[in-house]
């Protein structure tokens, strides 16, 4: 497939701070494409240089074929979808005044009653902006992104603060623009939401490409199936690493924070011998959880940190 966007050594420093360190991507068409990472990672820098919102220090940009600042930008613009991290939209607009207001901009693209229809927000045509859910507003600003008819739609963080049932209407919307062809770039904290849109994801740490593949690869690179997490309430008293990577299905061992987590393919085998092991040790568990693994214990296991830190 034929790639919808293509970034070599992107660099982009902020006095001392580099907040982008020599990035590469490629995307091909059709594809929903996630970029991972902790706040500060770099992820929104990354997508606004992509965007054309901010130029690089160093590195080389090409979105559908064609390079920004070469006299081709605002038809390059035109055929693509931008959905920020805080969308502001006026307030004292309708629903339907603002659908029309972002059409206007655009050469192609379907009419406002298909815009609303699509992002289901009929019923809401003459509401104030002001006046929308959160949840509803996300689906407005989705709507704006998607009036041009885009090839490629750019979505940072597009669900965060949204309850389930709103994330997963956006979820639906986002499928139904992938069957018609569309491409995205997006960006988020929920691993299930990768998961579930991403046909491949990259983990970024510092600016850095760390780990490039489908969700699913990712997380049997781990070589665990399953993660058996616990803390007890004496630090102190917690057997050595060494003695919990020799117990019965233990694959890989790691503590942060006071909490150990033990990957396993076999938790029936690891968990009866993790108690045994506090038994002999007079350790207390204060928690004990399992959970299947995913790309949150990637990227633990990769940086040492959890996606949400700062």
């Amino acid at each position: 497939m034929t790639a919808a966007l293509r970034c070599r050594g992107l660099v982009k420093r902020y006095g001392d701070v580099v907040a982008v360190a020599g990035l590469d991507l490629e995307i091909a068409r059709g594809e929903c494409f996630g970029l991972l990472g902790p706040n500060g990672a770099g992820k929104t820098t990354t997508i606004e240089i992509l965007e054309g919102l901010t130029a690089p220090d160093a590195g080389d940009v090409e979105i559908l074929g064609e390079h920004w600042n070469r006299g081709h930008d605002q038809a390059l613009r035109s055929r693509l979808g931008i959905q920020l991290q805080e969308t502001q939209l006026s307030d004292k607009l309708t629903v339907e005044e603002t659908i029309r207001m972002f059409r206007s901009f655009h050469p192609r693209g379907p009419s406002v009653n298909e815009v609303l229809k699509l992002v289901e927000l009929e019923s809401k045509r003459s509401s104030w902006v002001g006046k929308l859910s959160g949840g509803q507003k996300q689906r407005l600003a989705v709507g704006c992104a998607l009036v041009g008819q885009p090839d490629l739609l750019f979505l940072d963080e597009p669900t965060t603060g949204l309850d389930p049932q709103s994330r997963r209407q956006l979820w639906e919307l986002l499928s139904r623009y992938r069957a018609d062809g569309g491409t995205i770039l997006l960006t988020t904290h929920y691993m299930d939401e990768a998961e579930t849109l991403c046909d491949r994801v990259a983990i970024v740490d510092h600016g850095k490409v760390i780990a490039l593949d489908t969700p699913r690869a990712l997380i049997a690179s781990l070589g665990a199936e399953h993660v058996v997490e616990f803390a007890v309430a004496d630090p102190a008293t917690a057997p050595e690493s060494a003695i919990l990577a020799a117990l019965p299905g233990v694959r890989d061992v790691r503590a942060s924070d006071g909490t150990w987590s033990l990957g396993t393919s076999e938790v029936h085998l690891a968990v009866p011998a993790l108690l045994a092991a506090l038994g002999t040790h007079r350790a207390t568990l204060s928690h004990l959880t399992t959970h299947s693994a995913t790309l949150e214990d990637v990227f633990v296991a990769l940086t040492g940190r959890h996606l949400r830190d700062a």
